[in-house]
């Protein structure tokens, strides 16, 4: 199938999962959940490339593989966060934002702000998994391909770690109100994020070695930059130094991204 056919394909398929989950927010009065369907909506994309693209090959196996695992890893570990803790407060508060700044009702302020702007960065940043499964052939991994499977993994195993040792801190009431800063924790502030960039980088590598995978680099370079320069860790940082005092010197000591030894308070 055509590179632009598969592309159009799956950006149907993309708009399509995103205007039921706006129906469904509207339907809950919540729509914290899109976070969880931001990891699935690119397994999605996986599999609709997958489909998309005839027979099996080495290449397209990894990519959906990897992907899957990321996704459902991630995707899942969201819902039940979502489901223990209720709403983001993000949420809530971007959603009184826009109904007293311009007067939008939830249904609109929620597709403007959540579900229009969701979608084409999904699609975006998932290109690795879509263009490295068209044209691939036959052959095996090669070196590329098999560094990337590693780093891939090795961003699973690690954001998985650092959600675990996350969620055991956060379960202990003696530390209501304190700074994880043991474990993965001790060495980066954001673990899961940096997790995440890894799998991704490692996903652009496998499908670097296939002929439209090079076109996909914008995919990583943008969750990268989301999670370091946009939504991700300055969102986070801005209230966790409002509301834990010990943060700061956290932030002073320990590496904002890449995992490092810690400096000296």
């Amino acid at each position: 199938m055509p590179i632009l056919t598969v592309l159009a394909v799956n950006a149907g398929v993309c708009v399509a999962l995103f205007a039921l989950l706006w129906l469904a927010g509207l339907r809950l009065r919540d729509v914290t959940f899109v976070d969880a369907f931001w990891a699935l909506g690119m397994v999605a994309m996986a599999w609709s490339s997958l489909a998309a693209t005839g027979p099996l090959t080495p290449h397209k196996v990894a990519l959906t593989a990897l992907c899957s695992l990321w996704g459902f890893r991630l995707g899942g570990y969201l819902l039940w966060r979502w489901r223990n803790h209720g709403p983001d407060r993000r949420y809530i508060r971007m959603m009184e934002k826009a109904k007293d700044a311009k007067g939008w009702g939830y249904g609109e302020a929620t597709l403007r702000l959540v579900f229009a702007t969701q979608a084409p960065l999904l699609f975006i940043v998932c290109l690795p998994v879509q263009l490295g499964q068209i044209g691939t052939g036959p052959g095996s991994l090669g070196p590329l391909a098999l560094a990337g499977v590693a780093l891939s993994l090795f961003g699973v195993l690690f954001e998985t770690l650092g959600d675990w040792q996350l969620t055991r801190f956060r379960a202990d009431p003696a530390n209501r109100g304190q700074v994880l800063s043991t474990g993965l924790w001790r060495y980066t502030r954001h673990p899961n994020y940096f997790g995440d960039a890894c799998a991704w980088w490692g996903l652009f590598l496998i499908a670097a070695e296939t002929p439209y995978g090079l076109f996909a680099l914008p995919g990583p370079v943008l969750l990268t930059w989301t999670l370091m320069k946009w939504s991700g860790a300055p969102t986070l940082e801005h209230r966790l130094r409002k509301t834990r005092p010990d943060y700061v010197r956290y932030m002073e000591t320990t590496s904002g991204f890449v995992p490092w030894w810690p400096k000296q308070s």
